[in-house]
């Protein structure tokens, strides 16, 4: 999908572009401080989804919002919650509450509906993973949880487990976020496997036991366990 950001605050540009690079998904087309500045582009070129603060110079991201007479998808961002019940009136995808995680990023861009009816899942069903000198296919439904082990990742499989060089952030971004949830700084793990959460704990098929971080632990209770 081609995106662009409305945004005044350096950082906050800086945040997402390393999210939808690191997400793989979208093509960032171009950044905005200013609202109106957006205008010329939005209607000489396809764009499929806004990243848009509500504080802006000049107009509000909510006014420009307003003032769209086909808007494309929205993701509004903000560091204050003040605007979330308007903010759902005008039918956005999600609002994103500044600081806000890759985690809930990607959960927020998950909700966009696939542009056909029939299009294919973005997240893959198999994948081939590099483990030492040798390239294994994997399933991925049968990851348990993923392990951050210093520079590596662990995959604790059904059966196996793998020694890969990707980071827990690239797993975040190529696993489907309606699945796989990351519960604590060093473990992602896959929803369908868990047997039992118990105070900070979570059991899996194979009988480790995953804590739950501080952090992760009220988006992990909301999506999974509500």
């Amino acid at each position: 999908m081609n995106c662009i950001i409305i945004e005044d605050q350096p950082p906050a540009q800086r945040v997402l572009k390393k999210y939808i690079n690191d997400i793989g998904t979208l093509t960032l087309i171009a950044t905005f401080s200013d609202a109106m500045q957006s205008m010329p582009l939005l209607k000489s070129e396809k764009i499929d989804l806004i990243f848009l603060d509500i504080h802006l110079p000049k107009l509000s991201g909510i006014d420009f919002l307003k003032s769209l007479p086909s808007p494309p998808h929205v993701i509004l961002t903000t560091a204050f919650p003040d605007y979330a019940l308007e903010s759902y009136d005008l039918n956005v995808v999600d609002y994103l509450l500044k600081p806000f995680s890759f985690q809930r990023f990607v959960k927020a861009v998950s909700k966009i509906p696939s542009q056909t009816e029939h299009a294919p899942s973005i997240y893959k069903e198999e994948m081939f993973i590099k483990s030492g000198y040798e390239h294994i296919k994997i399933t991925i439904a049968n990851i348990q949880y993923i392990k951050s082990d210093t520079d590596y990742t662990l995959l604790y499989m059904d059966e196996h487990k793998y020694l890969t060089s990707e980071s827990l952030r690239y797993w975040e971004a190529h696993l489907d976020p309606n699945q796989f949830v990351r519960v604590h700084k060093s473990y992602i793990i896959n929803a369908v496997h868990i047997t039992k959460v118990s105070s900070n704990q979570i059991f899996m098929n194979n009988e480790h036991k995953i804590p739950i971080g501080r952090s992760y632990k009220e988006d992990f209770v909301a999506r999974f366990l509500n």
